[in-house]
C-alpha cells in the first residue's frame, strides 16, 4: 500500500535531554508539505556539530530533538510543487539550502541562500513547523534541516541533491557535511592553486578533507597542525607532507615555526576546530601580500575573534574569510565530487573508520567523544 500522503510510523533515535544517550523509539512522520520531500534514510553518520548541539542546555539546544545531518536516502514521496525529484530517486539531504530562485543561489559567488538562510532551527525552513511527533502527540524538533537519525525524515526540496544511485551510500553520505566542507573549502573558497603551500590547523575529519581537497588542487606542500601525534601518519593518507605538533614547539608558537619552514608563511591557512586563538595563529602564518586564511571551525556561541589592527594593515592583500559548507552548491557540485570518487581521484573510503547498525547509535557518540573515529557510518536497516 502506498504511504504517500499518509503519516508514517517508524523508528528514530530521539535526543530527550542534553548530553544524555539517544532513546530509540517509534515516532510519527507527517507527509511532506508543498515544496518538501519525505525520504527513507539508508545510512547516516555522526558529525561534531551534532555532538556540540546535543550537549547544549540553552538554544540552539532544544529537546526533544532528532539529530543527524550527514545522510543519504531514497525519496518516498513528495509534496505539491516538487518537480526536480520524484519517488525512488536517490538523494543526499543538505543542511544548506539552495532554492535556485534568489540572487545568491543564481550567483556563482556564494552558496548561501537568502530566501532560506541557514540557521540551527528546530523547524522546517519554509513553514516553521515540525513533521515529527512521538506516539503521545508531542512535537519533536528538527535539526539543521535534515534530522537523519530517523528511518524517515522530511526535508525541503531546496535541501536535496539528486545523485547517481550507483555510488555506495556509505561513502556518498560523507559529502553532505564534513568531507564536502573540507574539500570545498580548498576547492571553492580558497581556490588553492597548483604548486602552493597549505597549512591546516586541526586534523579531524574536516581538516583531513581540506588536505584531500588541497591535494586534488595540486598543492605541493600541505602542513598539518595537531596536538595528537597519531594524526601525523593519518594525515599522510590525505596528502599531508609536514606535521607540526604545537606541544613540541618549545617556546615558539606553531605560527612562527610554519613561517620559518615556509620562508614567510603558507599561501593558504585553514582553521578547522573553532577556537579563536587558533584563527589568529593561522592568520599569523599566512603569507603577507596574497595569503588567504579560511575559518571553517564552529566556535562556541558568543565567541569573538580579535585581530590586531596593525597586523591587518601590514598583511597587505592577505585576507581572512568564513566558510559555510565549503562554498559548495550541493545540487551541481556533489555530482562532480562523486564522479571524482568513482574515477578514483577523490578519497572517501579512508574517512570511514567504523560502521554500525542503527540500534548501536550511541556507540557512535562514544567513539567520537573518545577520539577513536573519523567517520562512523550508521546503517538504518542493513
Amino acid at each position: 500500500m502506498s504511504t504517500a500522503g499518509k503519516p508514517i510510523r517508524c523508528r528514530a533515535a530521539v535526543g530527550r535531554a542534553p548530553g544524555e544517550p539517544l532513546v530509540m523509539e517509534e515516532i510519527m512522520v507527517a507527509p511532506p508539505m508543498p515544496r518538501e520531500v519525505r525520504i527513507r534514510v539508508i545510512c547516516t553518520s555522526l558529525c561534531h556539530t551534532d555532538l556540540s548541539i546535543w550537549k547544549l542546555k540553552d538554544p540552539p539546544g532544544m529537546f526533544p530533538r532528532i539529530f543527524g545531518h550527514e545522510a543519504i536516502g531514497v525519496v518516498e514521496s513528495v509534496g505539491e510543487d516538487v518537480d526536480e525529484v520524484t519517488e525512488g530517486d536517490t538523494v543526499i539531504p543538505i543542511f544548506v539550502s539552495e532554492c535556485g530562485e534568489c540572487e545568491d543561489c543564481r550567483s556563482k559567488k556564494s552558496n548561501l541562500c537568502s530566501k532560506l538562510p541557514f540557521r540551527v532551527s528546530p523547524w522546517m525552513p519554509r513553514y516553521d513547523s515540525s513533521r515529527f511527533t512521538d506516539l503521545n502527540g508531542e512535537v519533536i524538533y528538527h535539526f539543521m534541516n535534515v534530522s537523519s537519525f530517523s528511518e524517515y525524515t522530511v526535508v525541503d526540496v531546496a535541501n536535496v541533491a539528486k545523485i547517481d544511485p550507483l555510488v555506495p551510500p556509505n561513502r556518498a553520505c560523507l559529502l553532505s557535511c564534513a568531507v564536502g566542507t573540507g574539500v570545498g573549502a580548498a576547492w571553492k573558497i580558497a581556490n588553492v592553486k597548483e604548486g602552493s603551500t597549505v597549512a591546516i590547523f586541526g586534523l579531524g575529519s574536516v581538516g583531513l578533507a581540506v588536505a584531500e581537497g588541497a591535494r586534488l588542487c595540486g598543492a605541493t606542500r600541505i602542513i598539518g597542525v595537531d596536538v595528537n601525534p597519531d594524526k601525523k601518519e593519518i594525515g599522510k593518507k590525505f596528502g599531508v607532507t609536514d606535521f607540526v605538533n604545537p606541544g613540541n614547539c618549545g617556546d615558539k608558537p606553531a605560527s612562527q615555526l610554519i613561517n620559518e619552514m615556509t620562508g614567510g608563511g603558507a599561501d593558504y591557512c585553514f582553521e578547522c576546530i573553532g577556537v579563536a586563538p587558533l584563527v589568529k595563529e593561522a592568520y599569523a602564518c599566512c603569507r603577507n601580500g596574497w595569503g588567504k586564511t579560511v575559518v571553517i571551525g564552529v566556535a562556541r556561541p558568543g565567541s569573538e575573534l580579535g585581530v590586531n589592527f596593525q597586523d591587518v594593515l601590514d598583511g597587505g592583500g592577505k585576507s581572512i574569510m568564513g566558510c559555510v559548507y565549503g562554498g559548495i552548491k550541493a545540487k551541481s557540485d556533489i555530482p562532480i565530487l562523486l564522479k571524482r570518487y568513482l574515477d578514483k581521484e577523490l578519497q572517501l573510503d579512508e574517512f570511514v573508520t567504523h560502521e554500525i547498525q542503527f540500534d548501536e547509535i550511541n556507540k557512535a557518540f562514544d567513539l567520537l567523544i573518545e577520539g577513536q573515529c573519523l567517520r562512523c557510518v550508521i546503517w538504518m536497516n542493513n
